[in-house]
């Protein structure tokens, strides 16, 4: 037959095997068209076998085993993605691909990760955003995430730099804390997207039934972990706000107090003029008795400060001639009474009598007291801190206690001590042990308890350092909302900044007790003048043990140090005053 001479004429070209492209019928007496060359296939013609002159069997052929077993190795669903099937379908068989592509049929990603590994991916991306999609083969996004991930770094390190120690005033604006917390929940948003996209990527379908479970589980947990600490630092601003907002009133509220300007806060002042007050409004008192009374004027270009500690029985202080108690009391606070008309009771004389005293309720103490230390001290007092004395007690515990340096035993709790007794020796005191070792006149007087209360205000300001008071700013948010003051929210983070500089300046102290200064018969002209005099001189520094200053000298003229005996008597201080007349360093003090 015809077919079977064609067949065996080796004229006529084999015909083509099953997988292999089909040629149109050409005639014997001309040559096989040229075609262009297939995907693969570069141009190159089969190889000839040198024993019978047919065609090399290519690749993917019929009968070709590894060709057979590619093929349902790609057509596993749980294996190939979409797209790689596609390309098995349309790409011709039999056509070897390009140089650098992968072969049809073959995995176009790296082996299937295992659950652990996945779930490692995963978490990894969590602080370096990124990594998984480069691992799952998307470069583009992997190299997009993290390179915003390294800008928003480089960002927060400028701001640092540009803000150095600038970041604490400027965190306390308002609208720099209403920020914070809008970026913090933008964070946590984008965090909880980026867990979720990388955990997308790495294709959890291709695990296993129970690896799906475990990897899903295991991420949603990481999903919603990695939203705490933005969580966290949102409450942690909002709670800033709230207590600033409660504690620090806008100057808008408070026509007393001067406009605060940003280019100028202390109006041109070289230094500002702080009262603080310890009350004692203990539950089975009526109204506030101020028991500590300290002025802290602050150089504002430096932050050196000096104390000014006045007793409460600082008896018939005089008030400015002009205001309505100046009027009431020309020649001093209850100058009638022989025992009377001490400076603890002048807060709340002014509460209880609106008719003497004009203005609001919870404005007329504070006014009256500020004007007669100010008076007494020839300062302007500029603003006013009130502190219950048990909260100062919670204010101590929530940043660990205070170090304190104990001269002598000092006993506490009632008149008689009975609670118990503060060793002499350096201390750890809890808030309770540090309100009575401020309070505490067992073996003592109210001299001796100034000294003390001096070196824990200090302790108190040296230690309350900004990490510890941000990692205990919960506790101390609660407790600071029951402080009063009439420093104008505007001015908060110039006082914050103001703050930083007195944490590293100088603090000296001058109290007015005997034998220098006596309460009971004060010399008004000889206060003004050591006033003025511990603003002028430098602070001393420290001085060798068993010397002190001269009471009443200039200069520092060592003496023999007086030998302190195991028991205080009422005449001496547990936490050494030093000399009365000159302001001193806190640290030769307290011995911090």
């Amino acid at each position: 037959m015809r077919g079977s001479a064609d067949a065996q004429d080796p004229s006529h070209p084999r015909a083509p095997r099953d997988g292999q492209g089909r040629q149109s019928a050409q005639d014997p007496q001309e040559p096989p068209p040229s075609r262009a060359p297939q995907d693969g296939e570069q141009g190159r013609q089969p190889a000839q076998d040198p024993q019978d002159g047919s065609p090399e069997q290519a690749p993917g052929a019929a009968g070709d085993p590894s060709a057979e077993q590619t093929r349902r190795h790609a057509q596993d669903p749980a294996d190939v993605q979409p797209e790689q099937v596609r390309e098995t379908e349309t790409r011709p068989s039999g056509h070897a691909p390009k140089s650098g592509q992968i072969p049809k049929g073959r995995m176009r990603f790296a082996k299937p990760l295992t659950t652990p590994a996945l779930v490692g991916w995963t978490a990894l991306s969590v602080i370096l955003p990124g990594a998984a999609h480069l691992r799952a083969g998307h470069r583009r996004t992997g190299y997009i995430l993290l390179g915003i991930f390294g800008a928003l770094l480089l960002t927060a390190l400028i701001v640092g730099l540009v803000l150095g120690t600038d970041i604490a005033a400027f965190a306390a604006q308002d609208g720099a804390l209403l920020g914070g917390t809008v970026l913090a929940a933008v964070g946590a948003l984008c965090w909880f997207l980026l867990v979720l996209s990388s955990y997308i990527s790495l294709r959890p379908n291709r695990l296993s039934g129970r690896g799906q479970i475990a990897s899903g589980i295991v991420v949603g947990v990481l999903c919603v972990s990695v939203t705490a600490p933005f969580a966290l630092v949102a409450s942690t601003v909002l709670t800033i706000k709230d207590t600033a907002n409660s504690i620090f009133l806008s100057a808008t509220n408070n026509p007393a107090v001067a406009p605060v300007k940003d280019e100028d806060p202390w109006n041109g002042r070289d230094r500002v003029n702080f009262l603080l007050v310890g009350g004692d409004g203990a539950g089975n008192r009526e109204g506030v008795r101020t028991d500590s009374m300290t002025v802290a004027s602050v150089q504002t270009k430096t932050g050196n400060t000096v104390l000014f500690s006045l007793p409460r029985n600082l008896q018939h202080v005089r008030f400015p001639p002009n205001t309505p108690l100046g009027k009431q009391f020309p020649d001093g606070y209850m100058k009638e009474l022989p025992n009377g008309g001490l400076l603890n009771e002048i807060w709340q004389y002014a509460e209880e009598h609106p008719d003497v005293v004009p203005g609001k309720t919870g404005q007329r103490g504070p006014k009256a007291l500020m004007d007669a230390i100010g008076y007494t001290l020839n300062l302007k007092i500029d603003y006013y801190a009130l502190v219950n004395m048990f909260s100062f007690a919670h204010l101590v515990d929530a940043i660990g206690g205070l170090k304190i340096r104990v001269d002598s035993d000092v006993k506490w709790g009632g008149h008689f001590g009975t609670a118990g007794t503060i060793k002499a020796g350096y201390r750890t005191l809890s808030g309770e042990e540090a309100l009575w070792y401020g309070r505490s006149r067992v073996d003592s007087d109210d001299f001796s308890r100034m000294g003390r209360q001096r070196c824990v205000i200090g302790a108190f300001a040296q230690q309350a350092t900004p990490q510890v008071v941000l990692t205990n700013f919960t506790k101390i948010a609660g407790v600071a909302k029951q402080a009063r003051t009439d420093i104008p929210r505007e001015l908060l983070p110039h006082l914050v900044e103001l703050g930083l500089k007195v944490k590293d300046a100088k603090i000296s102290s001058l109290q007015f007790v005997p034998p220098d200064f006596w309460p009971g018969s004060a010399d008004w002209q000889k206060i003004r003048t050591a006033t003025a005099k511990a603003l002028r001189q430098p602070v001393r520094r420290p001085q060798a043990a068993g010397v002190t200053a001269s009471p009443g000298a200039s200069g520092v003229t060592p003496t023999p140090k007086p030998t302190r005996t195991a028991t205080a008597l009422p005449s001496q201080t547990p936490t050494q005053n030093g000399s009365k007349a000159a302001a001193q360093s806190l640290t030769d003090l307290c011995g911090f």
